[in-house]
């Protein structure tokens, strides 16, 4: 049987005495596409920060194709093959989008801070950052600062980084929000092309983004899962429809 790329057993996380994520379980597969749903309070990013080691649980198991993870900060989650996006796009503003992404590479290459080696001396760093460059399709931003892209392009840039330490667990926090149709349809295809043969965990709000894109989908309703399955299946749940008010009709 094959080891599941993410598992959450028994998953709970109170700040005082409020309980915020409640008893989740929920295993995701190897290479597959889930997306996780909800109300806005239901907890979806909180549960994306226990899973990157952002915040300690209180209780439960969280494993890592089949290691558990749980106890470990997120640089060490990190190094052993999950990377995560935020809500708020989190970059190098100063930096030219190269320069971002070369960074983003430096741990997964083995290069460290060395004073004698300059990165502009390193020929197989810079052209992996060029190979990303061309994967995001941000070629003629090259030498662009970051923060002056438009914020479409800086959400491809951080999806770009979140890749590019070469993790096989990818977390992408609402990817698409504040998008235009137009963007997020472009910002949908960069998604499919970039986390191919990748394991994908992903926090939606649009539903056709969701739909669209996942295997699985996954309802959190006040800290707990209601319904977890393949997308007809959700789409088709009284009790998901009871607690989402609609959202996923149309």
């Amino acid at each position: 049987m094959t080891v599941p790329a993410l598992s959450l057993r028994d998953v709970r996380k109170n700040f005082g005495a409020t309980e915020i994520i409640r008893g989740v379980s929920l295993d995701i597969a190897q290479g597959e596409r889930h997306c996780i749903i909800g109300p806005n309070g239901a907890g979806k990013t909180t549960c994306f920060n226990l899973v990157s080691g952002r915040f300690p649980i209180s209780s439960g198991e969280i494993l890592l194709n089949g290691a558990r993870i749980d106890q470990l900060p997120p640089h060490k989650i990190n190094r052993m093959g999950l990377s995560r996006s935020f809500q708020i796009t989190s970059i190098f503003h100063r930096l030219s989008v190269f320069e971002n992404l070369r960074c983003a590479l430096l741990w997964s290459r083995g290069y460290r801070y060395s004073f004698w080696s300059p990165l502009w001396r390193q020929p197989a760093l810079n052209e992996a950052a060029d190979s990303l460059l061309r994967d995001l399709n941000l070629e003629t931003r090259r030498e662009v600062r970051a923060g002056l892209l438009s914020y479409a392009e800086q959400r491809a840039l951080e999806i770009g980084m979140t890749i590019a330490g070469g993790a096989s667990v990818i977390l992408l926090d609402e990817p698409t929000a504040g998008m235009s149709n137009t963007e997020t349809d472009a910002a949908m295809t960069l998604i499919r092309r970039v986390t191919q043969g990748k394991t994908l965990l992903m926090v939606e709000h649009d539903m056709k983004v969701v739909f669209d894109l996942a295997d699985t989908i996954t309802v959190l309703v006040y800290g707990q899962v209601i319904a977890s399955g393949p997308p007809a299946e959700v789409r088709a749940s009284r009790a998901v429809q009871e607690a989402y008010l609609g959202a996923l009709d149309g």
